[in-house]
């Protein structure tokens, strides 16, 4: 199967062809299109950070109604007492994954912010290596005290 998007948020002849007929047909069509064109390539983190937020916010949910169920109403038994202990233990166990699976997500979403961060110093140390080299001030003669000054073909016009 093929991954790539057939429209994908640039500036291609399809998204501008789309993005003109959208003007054309229903002016927020365009820019709808045009959005998509210049912040497309941010929805995926956008994307993912709404699904973090909705999974906490449901699994809550899904925490108070297991609760529910097993305190109350008695639609969570089926009567064969053997069925539900195993079924209690298995949602158990399912339970216990996705805490260990939430756990490796979390170690790994701040191995990645670690990782970023690194990179990020190691360029900025670069660059700051990089501009005090070129704003170096001269080197002075310590016998003379004076900046020695390049000699050479060109360098006065009176040696010429």
């Amino acid at each position: 199967m093929n991954t790539s998007a057939l429209i994908r948020p640039a500036w291609t002849p399809a998204t501008i062809a789309l993005m003109v007929i959208g003007f054309m047909v229903f002016w927020p069509l365009g820019f709808a299109m045009l959005a998509y064109i210049i912040w497309g390539d941010r929805l995926e983190g956008f994307k993912r950070d709404v699904n973090r937020a909705t999974d906490g916010i449901f699994a809550g949910c899904r925490r108070g109604s297991d609760k529910a169920a097993r305190w109350g109403n008695g639609s969570a038994r089926t009567g064969n007492v053997a069925f539900d202990d195993w079924r209690e233990k298995e949602l158990e166990r399912l339970n216990e994954e996705r805490r260990k699976l939430d756990e490796m997500l979390t170690q790994f979403d701040e191995y990645a912010r670690e990782l970023r961060r690194a990179k990020d110093q190691d360029e900025f140390d670069r660059f700051m290596a990089n501009r005090n080299k070129s704003t170096a001030p001269a080197k002075t003669d310590p016998s003379t005290g004076a900046t020695p000054t390049k000699r050479g073909k060109g360098s006065n016009l009176l040696d010429d």
